[in-house]
């Protein structure tokens, strides 16, 4: 009875995905404003205003003055990389805003 493989552990394999090892937890994004190219690499879950505020930092102007689009569509800061499927090495647009018109 000693040698009984059914010693309680089978249902968990080693090798076996834990915490989302499967998919890669971490993405590389790039985002541009057709002058300067910005890498960051974040997690999935992470909100993508701390991208979209780190890289108005850097490059001197307001989250207010300008809009992010990934894909054509305009990107919320609330949005995570996941609730926008996105994957590694995607690029995020960055546009001065328009103001004015008639």
């Amino acid at each position: 009875m000693a040698d009984n493989p059914e010693n309680g552990g089978s249902p968990a394999q080693p090798d076996a995905p834990v915490g989302g090892a499967g998919a890669p937890e971490h993405l590389n994004i790039k985002v541009t404003d057709n002058n300067n190219e910005v890498f960051f690499k974040i997690k999935r879950s992470t909100k993508l205003e701390k991208l979209m505020t780190a890289f108005c930092e850097r490059q001197g102007k307001t989250i207010a003055s300008v809009r992010f689009l990934f894909e054509g569509q305009r990107v919320q800061p609330a949005d995570t990389p996941d609730t926008l499927e996105m994957q590694d090495g995607d690029t995020l647009e960055v546009h001065q805003e328009q103001v004015g018109g008639c």
